[in-house]
């Protein structure tokens, strides 16, 4: 069965619960576990037709939001933003771009970022991403394998950062800046040209034609780029509209919306964005992810769900309880955290058919603490978002559970650049907390032997751009794509990500760990920002930990330290007794042999621009290896 692009996907009248299919091993453990279409296939059409199919069903209908320079909010209707994808595509065609050209894009998450998308989908052209935040070396790689003819920058800095690479860029023959009018130079530059020519760039896109290239973030050598089709965000977004049912087709009275803070460089970001645009879903931009201008922009623009990384949703939990504290409150702000965990997982077993649900007592307590703590929570995030999709990195059980007990409920996913974003989310219906859910619809998940999660559906990516061909080099004949990551599946078919295969360490005892579980829930403490767990061809597990500024800066006011330097503090016999229950409650989770027994506190974070994470956040290992060499080997003198 296939739809055209112009046929928006059906909605259900509910959100729907399909089971599994299942594949057993010979010892009846779950290897394999698949799930069904819920949206037709997409066999005609690209992503360029979504705004002029909006636009003829729904011309009045609010798709998106802007913001104004007074803080308020612009509604622009379907009509309205065709109408300007229009006028962009034709500029790009006036500039003699041609059908299938690359044009980069390097912003941060703003309204111009999605329209040049659009537009440059209308006028035949492929999209490159590039992050706001990449090095000269970085920005030149990915022009320069990708062979972009055209990059758009937003800002004066980027734009110096381009022009200086140029002399090695041959393809490069348009650079345009957001900051100083772009957008409105290629409207006056395609005045002339007409309505046709855009409609006949269009026509020749199908879903297998290249859509971007995305360049995966590179922990290890240079980044490759991934071609994914526009049949691939088909599949994976029609898949999601319909599963997630109550996220993209409010149920309330309220319409669904949502306030995009995440790079849209990045695929995860960049899947809602079209997510939206398709379900017809008001989208708005959020550049600047500092706490208070983005709290500003959530509280404004008051969405219904949020996509957020688990980083987010901690920051939200530990500034709430670090405001208790100051406020005296702490015990207060602890026992209304264990009601709402309470609550959340007393939801999830009804849900399973495990338990009654929550009694009469856990409701009137949790109703108790809802205007002193929940109702604070969900402020901080706008006070209307109900839903939160999480990816990226493991939420982890304890935070899943208090957000449902709060009244977020949190749809956690996983999947990679090269499955254009989620490959498995919690199923609406039917969660369980601490996994990465299900399958997507139409997507299967095998567990090979060694561990690996392999993954096969209609959003696996058609292979790595290779420059001499002008194309994906393809994947081959085999349909599962293995991840590199480890996983489980439970009984039930449920997916849990235990680490990356790379990232195993071999103690000199012959001990395999998996450093994920507790760098993971290291992270999700106040004290802590980053951390690498180190051990391999060693005689036990180490681990070098960063602070957080927010709940350093609590911590130091706390204990009446504010003029200790940090030199002084990390040394601090209080401060690393704090961080050593933390480390032993990780190791709750662990054998004795997999366990941190010694830890560092370094006295500068992790950061981008110090080369030691990915423009995702994730770590680089074998930065931080060479570079902190000398406080490695110190673990092992103590």
């Amino acid at each position: 069965m296939s739809t055209p692009a112009s046929a928006t996907p059906a909605a259900p009248s509910a959100p729907v619960l399909v089971e599994p299919t299942r594949v057993r091993a010979s010892d009846g453990t779950v290897r394999e576990v698949s799930v069904p279409l819920f949206a037709p296939v997409v066999r005609r059409g690209s992503l360029a037709e979504i705004p002029f199919d909006n636009a003829r069903e729904a011309p009045a209908e609010t798709v998106l939001s802007r913001k104004r320079p007074d803080g308020t909010w612009q509604d622009v209707t379907a009509a309205d933003f065709a109408a300007e994808v229009q006028a962009v595509a034709k500029g790009l065609i006036a500039e003699g771009l041609r059908a299938g050209d690359r044009i980069a894009i390097m912003a941060r998450t703003t309204y111009e970022w999605t329209l040049l998308d659009f537009a440059s989908w209308a006028a035949g052209l492929v999209t490159v991403p590039v992050y706001p935040t990449s090095s000269a070396f970085q920005t030149r790689w990915i022009l320069q394998d990708s062979g972009a003819a055209a990059c758009a920058v937003e800002t004066k800095e980027q734009g110096r950062l381009v022009s200086q690479e140029r002399q090695q860029l041959g393809s490069l023959t348009h650079l345009w800046q957001f900051d100083t009018g772009a957008i409105g130079r290629l409207k006056s530059l395609g005045k002339d040209v007409p309505d046709a020519v855009v409609a006949a760039r269009r026509a020749t896109l199908e879903p297998h034609s290249p859509a971007t290239l995305i360049y995966t973030s590179g922990t290890t050598g240079r980044p490759k780029g991934c071609v994914l089709t526009h049949g691939n965000f088909f599949a994976e977004v029609d898949n999601a509209i319909e599963l997630l049912h109550p996220v993209f087709k409010s149920v309330s009275k309220d319409p669904a919306s949502t306030l995009l803070f995440l790079p849209l460089s990045h695929v995860f970001g960049r899947m809602v964005a079209i997510g939206c645009m398709r379900a017809r879903v008001r989208l708005g931009h959020a550049p600047s992810i500092r706490t208070e201008d983005l709290l500003t922009d959530l509280a404004g623009f008051e969405p219904s769900f949020l996509l957020a990384i688990p980083y987010v949703l901690e920051k939200v939990y530990n500034t709430g309880r670090a405001t208790a504290e100051n406020m005296g409150r702490a015990s207060s702000f602890d026992r209304a955290a264990r009601i709402a965990r309470r609550y959340g997982e007393a939801v999830e077993a009804a849900q399973h058919g495990t338990g009654p649900g929550p009694g009469l007592g856990l409701r009137a307590a949790r109703a108790l603490y809802d205007p002193l703590v929940y109702r604070r929570i969900r402020a901080a995030l706008g006070g209307h978002v109900r839903y939160a999709i999480c990816g990226g990195s493991p939420l982890g059980h304890r935070l899943a559970a208090f957000y449902a007990g709060a009244g977020i409920q949190i749809f956690e996913g996983y999947g990679l650049t090269e499955t254009t974003a989620a490959a498995t989310v919690t199923p609406p219906l039917k969660p369980r907390l601490g996994t990465v859910g299900w399958p997507l619809p139409g997507t299967a998940v095998r567990i090979a032997d060694d561990g690996e999660v392999l993954l096969g559906g209609g959003q696996v990516f058609q292979g790595y751009w290779d420059a001499e061909r002008g194309g994906p080099v393809p994947r081959g004949e085999d349909d599962w794509f293995p991840t590199g990551d480890l996983g489980a599946l439970d009984e039930d078919g449920y997916l849990t990500i235990t680490g990356r295969k790379k990232d195993i360490l071999i103690t000199s005892g012959g001990k395999n760990v998996t450093p994920a579980p507790l760098e993971d829930w290291l992270r999700a403490h106040p004290l802590v920002s980053q951390c690498l767990v180190v051990g391999d061809d060693r005689p036990f597990i180490g681990a070098l930990i960063t602070l957080e500024p927010d709940g350093l800066a609590h911590w130091r006011r706390m204990h009446k330290k504010e003029g200790v330097p940090i030199r002084e503090l990390v040394h601090d016999e209080e401060l690393r007794g704090a961080l050593q229950r933390a480390v032993d409650e990780a190791n709750r989770l662990v054998s004795r042999a997999e366990s941190i027994r010694e830890f560092t506190v370094l006295t500068k974070d992790f950061t981008e621009e110090g080369g030691h994470l990915t423009p995702s956040l994730k770590l680089k290992r074998d930065a931080i290896t060479r570079d902190y060499a000398e406080e490695i080997e110190g673990l092992y003198r103590r």
